[in-house]
């Protein structure tokens, strides 16, 4: 079972607050811009594993793109099913999303974003982009990606932000008939 959203960030600068020496007041030099690349982030809070893709727009003929690129990433097909947990957002639900064969969507409920363990995967990747101007687009894209590779080399930071106490374990009948081979 493993956890998606994605999220806008751009040139529009992520500002937070800052070390200073005592008296002075801290700095951080942005510019305001209007460009913007979008995250998709795959999670699968139990191991801690995500991938990552980056997109310069959201549309549902992107989704299906994105979900076809998960699927190949995490092996869903006939033989390996793969529960995907999906906010309501348009580009999700629309008619023309194409759902590669062994992806379920579940949608999680309107209104409710604490649900969902990717929505906590943000703070994560906006760490390297705050008090920071970047000369393009571009250069942004590059250490978005950047972060996004270090965290999938950090489950256990992912793990520990995302793994939500109620989120179900995966395939329990699995794990039984594990159990019940090494016994015999």
């Amino acid at each position: 079972m493993w956890g998606e959203d994605e999220a806008r960030v751009g040139l529009l600068p992520t500002t937070r607050r800052t070390w200073s020496p005592c008296w002075r007041r801290p700095v951080a030099c942005t510019r305001r811009r209007y460009l913007w690349n979008y995250i998709w982030g795959f999670v699968h809070p139990r191991s801690g594993r995500t991938e990552w893709m980056i997109t310069s727009t959201v549309s549902s003929e992107g989704t299906s793109e994105v979900l076809k690129a998960f699927a190949a990433a995490v092996g869903a097909g006939p033989k390996r099913r793969v529960a995907l947990v999906v906010d309501g957002a348009g580009w999700h639900s629309a008619d023309r999303v194409v759902v590669p064969e062994g992806v379920h969507l579940v949608f999680q409920p309107p209104y409710s974003p604490e649900v969902q363990p990717s929505e906590r995967l943000w703070p994560l990747v906006k760490e390297s982009l705050a008090n920071r101007d970047f000369k393009d687009i571009d250069e942004h894209r590059e250490v978005t990606g950047r972060r996004c590779r270090e965290l999938a080399e950090q489950p256990s930071v992912v793990r520990a932000r995302t793994l939500l106490h109620w989120w179900p374990k995966d395939h329990p009948e699995r794990a039984d008939d594990t159990r019940e081979r090494a016994a015999s």
